[in-house]
């Protein structure tokens, strides 16, 4: 008997280059994770994830499957998971599901979260998982720029996708909270292109800091050029915080 886990994994992603198999000896969650799962099925397992997060991108929901042919439970393959992999990842979650399921393709909704910090001094323990900037920024036109980038649009400014790649996409939910010196993104969306998320973050920041006007925003699209739009923020700033099915 085949089952189909579903499990759901954290991972401070600062020592990886990203969720997806890259050459060997580059090290990413992926790989871990199919590491870990050939030593428990004696075996190479294959690993479907939802996302797939650049280098130094983090998560607190990222979902992925996989199928097993051994009878093992749920919570005890999650264990044994984490005895295997590295620290810095955890499998959080794990079920079994129906074999129908798949983590990609089942996928409603992925919400992204994006942390700035922008005070004086950063501690070490916010560093790694939010983007330093301590000079002034408007936050007011910041919070202006937001709205721009609600609803289905085109995003070929804010993306290095391949050029042949669909660039329409919509944003379900965009919002910007202030918290102390903290201040905290929430993008949802069905699909996602490369960088999309943290250059449009980028282009906010680069509103706050007096580069380019909120109004400018509109014409930005528009011109369907990356170079027109903000610098990409940093990927340590990035968090895959959930996935809706």
């Amino acid at each position: 008997m085949v089952n189909n886990y579903k499990i759901i994994v954290h991972y401070d992603g600062t020592d990886y280059s990203g969720w997806q198999i890259q050459a060997p000896g580059t090290p990413t969650v992926q790989g871990e994770l199919t590491r870990a799962l050939k030593i428990i099925a004696k075996k190479k397992i294959p690993v479907t994830g939802s996302s797939r997060t650049d280098a130094g991108v983090h998560s607190t929901g990222l979902t992925a499957n996989f199928h097993l042919r051994i009878r093992i439970e749920a919570d005890s393959l999650r264990r044994a998971l984490n005895s295997l992999i590295s620290g810095d990842i955890r499998v959080v979650e794990c079920e079994i599901v129906d074999k129908s399921f798949n983590a990609r393709f089942s996928a409603k909704e992925k919400v992204y979260v994006y942390r700035i910090f922008h005070g004086e001094v950063c501690s070490p323990f916010t560093y790694r998982c939010a983007a330093h900037i301590p000079y002034p920024l408007d936050l007011k036109k910041m919070k202006k720029a937001v709205k721009y980038f609600r609803g289905e649009k085109n995003f070929s400014s804010f993306t290095s996708d391949e050029p042949q790649k669909k660039r329409t996409r919509e944003i379900s939910k965009f919002k910007m909270k202030v918290k102390g010196e903290e201040i905290i993104f929430t993008i949802q969306g069905r699909s996602f292109l490369r960088y999309m998320v943290r250059n449009m973050v980028g282009t906010i920041i680069d509103v706050g800091r007096g580069k380019i006007e909120h109004k400018e925003i509109p014409a930005i699209f528009a011109a369907k050029d990356r170079r027109r739009a903000g610098r990409t923020a940093p990927a340590r700033g990035l968090t895959l915080a959930k996935v809706i099915y």
